[in-house]
Formats: C-alpha cells, sequence, structure tokens
C-alpha cells in the first residue's frame, strides 16, 4: 500500500469583512468606502503564512477587491497560487436576475484576468449560493469562459446548500462542460456534516477537523478541499454596531486562535490549489453523474 500523503486542495476567499452576507443589513454597499480596508493585510498575512509551510491556495477573488488591490493579485499568481473569481462585489446569486448575474461575473473575471495576467478558469458563488432554483448559474459560468465552479456545498445550512449533491467532483449545465467542485464533507449515516473550513474549522476544536479530513482522505479514499476568508483570521477588525447574537457569534468567534489552527492544518496536511488538484477532473477526465438529482438542468 502506498503511503504517499494525499494532496488536499486549499482555497481563500477573499473579501473585506464588511462585505460578508450576513453584514448586509447593518453595512449599506454605498457606505463601504467608510469602513478601513483590512482585505491586503489579511491575505498578506495568509500569503506569508502559505510561503513558511509549503503550500499553495486557490484565490476565489471578488472583482471589486481586484481593482483597488492589482498588487494583492500580482504577488497571488507570483507566489505560485491560482486566482480564481468570487464575482463582483459579493452579491449572492438568489439576489441577481440572471442578466445581472451573467454582467457581474464577466466585469469581475476582466478586472481580475488583467491583474493576474493569466487566464482566470475557477469560480465560486458568494455564500455557494447556488441553489436548486437558479442552477441556470452554470451554463453562465460555462458561457463566461470558466473551466470550472466551486459554488455549492452538500449540507443543510440556512443560508446556503443542497444537501444531496454529489460529494465528489460532477459536471454540470446543459453541455456539461463545467465541473462543480463541491465543498468536502464527512458521510456520518445518512447525513453529510461540513468539514471544508470557514466557521466550522473555527467552531469545533482543531483535532476534530483533522480526524475528518483523515477519515476522508484515508478511509473514503477522497481528496479533501477547505475554504478560509481573510478575515477570519484577523481579531482587530472593526466591528459594525447592531449585530445580532447570532452573526457576532458566527463571524467573529476564535479569530485570535484561526491563524495557529491554520499553521497546523498546513504542516498536518499537503495543500494545493484547485487547479492542481483537480487538473483531471477539470481537464474532462472521468466524473460521477449528479445521481439522478437533476443539477444539470438550467
Amino acid at each position: 500500500m502506498s503511503t504517499t500523503p494525499t494532496i488536499n486542495a486549499l482555497s481563500v476567499d477573499v473579501e473585506e469583512y464588511f462585505q460578508v452576507s450576513a453584514f448586509e443589513n447593518q453595512i449599506d454597499s454605498k457606505d463601504w468606502a467608510k469602513w478601513p480596508s483590512r482585505v491586503r493585510l489579511q491575505t498578506e498575512q495568509l500569503l506569508d503564512l502559505f510561503a513558511e509551510c509549503d503550500a499553495r491556495a486557490t484565490f476565489f477573488t471578488l472583482g471589486w477587491v481586484a481593482e483597488r488591490h492589482p498588487a494583492l493579485i500580482e504577488r497571488m499568481v507570483r507566489d505560485g497560487h491560482e486566482v480564481g473569481c468570487h464575482g463582483y462585489c459579493h452579491i449572492r446569486i438568489t439576489n441577481q436576475t440572471r442578466e445581472e448575474f451573467r454582467a457581474d461575473i464577466a466585469r469581475s473575471k476582466a478586472l481580475l484576468e488583467d491583474a493576474a495576467g493569466v487566464p482566470i478558469q475557477g469560480y465560486r458563488a458568494a455564500s455557494f449560493s447556488v441553489t436548486r432554483d437558479n442552477l441556470w448559474a452554470f451554463d453562465e459560468i460555462e458561457a463566461a469562459g470558466f473551466s470550472y465552479s466551486s459554488s455549492i456545498y452538500p449540507v443543510h445550512h440556512d443560508l446556503y446548500g443542497i444537501p444531496d449533491a454529489p460529494r465528489v467532483p460532477f459536471a454540470v449545465g446543459s453541455a456539461k462542460r463545467v465541473v462543480e467542485i463541491p465543498v468536502s464533507t464527512m458521510r456520518l449515516g445518512r447525513h453529510n456534516l461540513p468539514a471544508g473550513g470557514g466557521g466550522y474549522f473555527r467552531l469545533l476544536p482543531y483535532r476534530v477537523s483533522r480526524a475528518m479530513i483523515r477519515r476522508i482522505n484515508d478511509r473514503e479514499g477522497m481528496t479533501a478541499n477547505m475554504y478560509f476568508h481573510p478575515w477570519e483570521f484577523d481579531p482587530d477588525q472593526p466591528r459594525p454596531p447592531g449585530l445580532s447574537a447570532k452573526t457576532r457569534f458566527r463571524h467573529y468567534l476564535n479569530q485570535g486562535r484561526a491563524l495557529d489552527r491554520m499553521r497546523r492544518l498546513l504542516h498536518d496536511f499537503r495543500w494545493r490549489s484547485f487547479g492542481e488538484v483537480y487538473a483531471t477532473a477539470i481537464g474532462g477526465g472521468a466524473l460521477q453523474t449528479d445521481g439522478g438529482l437533476d443539477l444539470a438542468r438550467a
């Protein structure tokens, strides 16, 4: 039996702390300029850590960020990372018409490619907002020139999720030319448990996240992929007033401990970008079907 460790996929959703969906009722986009920008500081902290630990990632970045911090995008590419698209200003697809979504991803993809100097092949929806009601998004993602998406989390959640979606890469869209790479989950009985990072990584003890990844790798024989946000590692970010207790808990929990946990994660497993880890699938390799869930329907 091979003892070569599995190479897992790492991603970062690059957005300002004041652009998260949970704050949209407290901070209007018209007022973003009033809040101090911290995204470059936060992202460079992660870039430094990834260089220290020999990790590479996919940075799903807002076009809004690329427009204001092109040097940050240049550094991602220079450091060997992949740049992906996260839309222009973090609007959930559920709040857009098809025409608005089409214009949004075209604009952000152009901004990111201009800053990065390389083609952008991956897309991730704000707040994993691809649902059964907007599967037309995959046809627009294909038409915009993306090769893959990572916009579905196969879990039950109050804000997102298609819990019965496949847990491994699968073809989507009318022509099935786009690959959807779902965020990692651990199967327990008939349910999927979130194992893909974000707030769950901060909420649960680190040993739980480590055990989940090892089970996905060793028992299930699957590649794991995880996502984070730069603001999750910044306990000094300004705090808007009027947030509910639930939102405060989700957003700020254990931010002061997150960077040390990330360092342990990078040392315990090998991490590369989505484009590297899933190259065969993205290139048209054998993919699982959607299991009759009709997720390819536009």
